[in-house]
């Protein structure tokens, strides 16, 4: 075990939601109170992103009563848990985001056939396990890490009841074949967060970008990606934007970690990755890992995204692409992603025949490798 090193488990326990893009008007009220009157509600845990394709939303218990039900909203319908390295553990690392912890959490939790769904903010990054697993990602975790659970505001240590199995874990440096397509749309990222005080200020900013983006914000250029990530855990807001959503806010509203900042999103997935293959983010963020490239990952309801320095971009692409092993496309659902449920029946699935891929709203601009 690395000495100092620790993983908590938080009391948050979460659920993973789609919207699809024409039902934003049923959620809307909802999601307002979530994002905006936070301080109004016993949600503590809330995160907000649309892409090309839907309405990604995470949110804890308290937060899911918030949600309407409705065939169009629909509900993964395992319960995950939150996990967080303790802040600290890499306070000398030179990198950033999902890249501190790709060897040491990533990495093993893939080798232990453990699904994750991961949440990089501007402060931290979260990764979601299902509640089934936790047992395996505890052992599995536990070799790196001492672990602690937060219950009822006190964090107490969690009992180890099996060793680390030595023999499931790969070693670090094994390359990791990265199976699914990518591409890289052209926007210009930034990571942002702001003092929650200030919130009333940049409220009609976030409206209208949250649910008037199609309306009020120009039309997507050529190459470009809709994606806009808001998150709000435990009072903390982190944002993730391109420019044209960035130029909607107050000057001087939002802050980042260095002025002028640029990133670029790499989306992973031509089709929806599900909730039961492991490893994807493991495949990303090894390499980027080995070569010091700081890296935000954020996992939505059908696809992946990580974001890289723009400075970097070109470099990433290259070695992404030199690790490419890409499996064949699956015409048929029948043994494709989890099925998931709506919102009108949280205990039934959807047995429907939906053809894989889906076409993504901007897919005849942007290339996938």
């Amino acid at each position: 075990m690395q000495s100092g090193m620790e993983l908590h488990i938080l009391e948050h326990k979460v659920y993973l939601i789609s919207v699809e893009k024409e039902a934003i008007p049923i959620v809307t009220h909802s999601l307002v109170k979530l994002a905006l009157l936070y301080k109004h509600t016993n949600c503590r845990f809330f995160s907000y992103t649309e892409t090309c394709d839907d309405f990604s939303v995470i949110v804890d218990e308290d937060g899911f009563q918030e949600i309407p039900k409705h065939e169009k909203v629909k509900v993964q319908p395992d319960r995950w848990r939150v996990l967080n390295v303790a802040v600290g553990a890499y306070a000398t690392n030179k990198v950033s985001g999902l890249t501190k912890i790709a060897k040491s959490v990533i990495l093993p939790l893939a080798d232990y056939h453990v699904s994750v769904f991961c949440m990089s903010t501007y402060q931290t990054d979260f990764i979601l396990v299902k509640e089934n697993d936790m047992e395996k990602a505890i052992e599995c975790l536990s070799a790196n890490f001492k672990v602690f659970q937060e219950k009822d505001g006190e964090t107490m240590p969690v009992p180890i009841n099996h060793p680390v199995d030595e023999d499931k874990l790969q070693d670090p440096g094994t390359p990791r074949p990265i199976v699914h397509p990518f591409c890289v749309p052209l926007n210009r990222f930034s990571i942002r967060s702001l003092n929650p005080e200030t919130l009333p200020n940049v409220a009609c900013a976030l409206l209208e970008i949250m649910f008037y983006a199609e309306s009020l914000i120009s039309p997507l250029q050529d190459g470009h990606d809709r994606f806009f990530s808001y998150s709000v855990v435990d009072g903390e807001i982190s944002l993730v934007m391109d420019a044209d959503a960035l130029a909607k806010f107050p000057t001087n509203s939002l802050f980042g970690s260095t002025a002028g900042e640029c990133w670029r999103m790499i989306r992973i997935g031509g089709a929806p990755l599900g909730f039961d293959e492991c490893g994807i983010a493991a495949q990303i963020s090894q390499p980027l890992a080995d070569t010091d490239i700081s890296t935000y990952y954020i996992s939505t309801f059908l696809t992946d995204h990580t974001l890289v320095p723009e400075e970097d971009a070109d470099h990433v692409i290259q070695i992404l692409k030199s690790r490419q092993q890409l499996q064949p496309i699956r015409e048929e659902n029948d043994d494709g992603p989890q099925h998931i449920n709506t919102m009108n029946s949280v205990n039934s699935t959807d047995d429907s025949d939906e053809k894989l891929p889906v076409r993504h709203q901007n897919d005849k601009d942007v290339a996938y490798y």
